[in-house]
C-alpha cells in the first residue's frame, strides 16, 4: 500500500528529497545536452540550475548522515500518495520553448514539496533545512520563470527564432524540397513518354504512380542514409527520410492524377498545368527558405523541368 505524506518519517522525507534532487539534476543535464548545440544560452542557464540542485543534494545527504547514519532507506516516488511526479514523456520535449515551460513547472512542484515537507518535519534541524530549501526553490521558481518564452528579452527571442528557422530549413525544408524537385522533375519523362506512346490515360496513370512510388522510396532511403545528423544538425535521419520520400511522391503523383480522366486531351492539358504549378511552387520555396532570387530560382527549375518534359514527349512519340 502507498504511504500518505503525513506517515513519512524524517528519514523518509530526507531520502525522498535526495531522490528528487538527483532526478531533477539529471533532467536538467539532459535538457542542457540537447539544447547546447543550437541554444547555448538556455543550456548554460540549465547547467546553473543543475549545479544548484546538486548542491541541495549534498546538503541533504550531509544532514542525513549526521542525523541518521550512512544508509538511506529505500522509498520511491511512486510509494507515496500525492508526491510530485516526473513524467518520463517530458524528456521527449524537443523545442526550446517546451523545455523552458517544463523547467518552470518542475521548480514549482519541487518548491511545493519542500514547503509541505518542512511543515510535517518534527525534527528541528530537518525542518530548518527543508524550510531553507523551500525558500531556495521558490527563488529557483522565479529564476526558471524567466526561462518562459513570454518573459524573454526580445533580442534573445529573435536569436532563438533565427535558430529555429535555420533548423527547420535544415531538417524539414531541405529534404522536402529535394524530394519535391526530384518527384516533380524526374517523373516527367516516364509519365509523358507513356502518355504519347500509348495515348491511354489509365496506363499512363499507372506508369506515373509507379514512378512516383519508386522515386519516393528511393529518395527516402537515400536521404535517411546520407547523414545521421550528429555533426550537421540536420536532425533525425528517419524524419528527414520520411519528409523527403513523402514530398517526392507528392511531386510525382500531382501530374499523374489528371490521367484518371478518360479524355486524353483534357488529361494532357491538366497535367501540363499541374507541372507548371509545381515548378512555380518549387521556385517560391527556394526563394523563401533558401534565399534564392525568385527569377533565378524560376529559371533554374523551369529550364530543367522543360528539358525533362520535352525529352519524355520526344521519346514517347518515337
Amino acid at each position: 500500500m502507498k504511504l500518505s505524506f503525513g506517515q513519512l518519517s524524517a528519514e523518509q522525507l530526507l531520502a525522498l528529497a535526495v531522490s528528487l534532487e538527483e532526478e531533477d539534476a539529471r533532467i536538467y543535464q539532459e535538457f542542457a545536452r540537447r539544447l547546447r548545440p543550437h541554444y547555448p544560452k538556455a543550456a548554460a542557464e540549465l547547467d546553473a540550475l543543475r549545479a544548484e540542485e546538486d548542491a541541495h543534494r549534498h546538503r541533504l545527504i550531509e544532514l542525513y548522515r549526521k542525523r541518521f547514519g550512512e544508509e538511506l532507506p529505500l522509498i520511491r516516488r511512486q510509494d507515496v500518495r500525492g508526491f510530485v511526479r516526473r513524467d518520463p514523456l517530458a524528456l521527449r520535449t524537443a523545442s526550446v520553448e517546451g523545455v523552458r515551460r517544463r523547467v518552470a513547472l518542475l521548480e514549482l512542484e519541487t518548491a511545493r514539496f519542500y514547503a509541505r515537507a518542512a511543515e510535517r518535519a518534527a525534527d528541528a534541524e530537518v525542518r530548518q533545512l527543508l524550510g531553507d530549501l523551500a525558500e531556495e526553490e521558490r527563488r529557483h521558481e522565479v529564476l526558471s520563470a524567466g526561462l518562459d518564452p513570454s518573459r524573454q528579452p526580445e533580442a534573445e527571442k529573435e536569436q532563438e527564432a533565427r535558430t529555429r528557422r535555420r533548423l527547420f530549413v535544415l531538417q524539414v525544408v531541405q529534404p522536402g524540397l529535394a524530394g519535391l524537385m526530384d518527384g516533380s522533375v524526374s517523373t516527367l519523362a516516364p509519365l509523358f513518354a507513356a502518355a504519347y506512346a500509348t495515348h491511354n490515360t489509365w496506363e499512363t496513370f499507372l506508369v506515373g504512380m509507379a514512378a512516383s512510388v519508386g522515386a519516393g522510396i528511393s529518395m527516402g532511403f537515400a536521404e535517411a542514409l546520407s547523414d545521421d545528423g550528429s555533426l550537421t544538425g540536420r536532425g533525425r535521419p528517419v524524419l528527414r527520410g520520411l519528409v523527403c520520400g513523402l514530398m517526392t511522391f507528392v511531386g510525382g503523383v500531382g501530374h499523374a492524377l489528371p490521367f484518371l480522366i478518360a479524355s486524353f486531351s483534357i488529361a494532357m492539358v491538366l497535367a501540363t498545368i499541374v507541372v507548371a504549378a509545381e515548378l512555380v511552387a518549387i521556385a517560391a520555396i527556394r526563394n523563401r527558405y533558401m534565399d534564392t532570387p525568385f527569377l533565378s530560382a524560376t529559371l533554374q527549375v523551369v529550364v530543367g523541368g522543360v528539358l525533362v518534359f520535352l525529352s519524355g514527349i520526344w521519346i514517347g512519340s518515337h
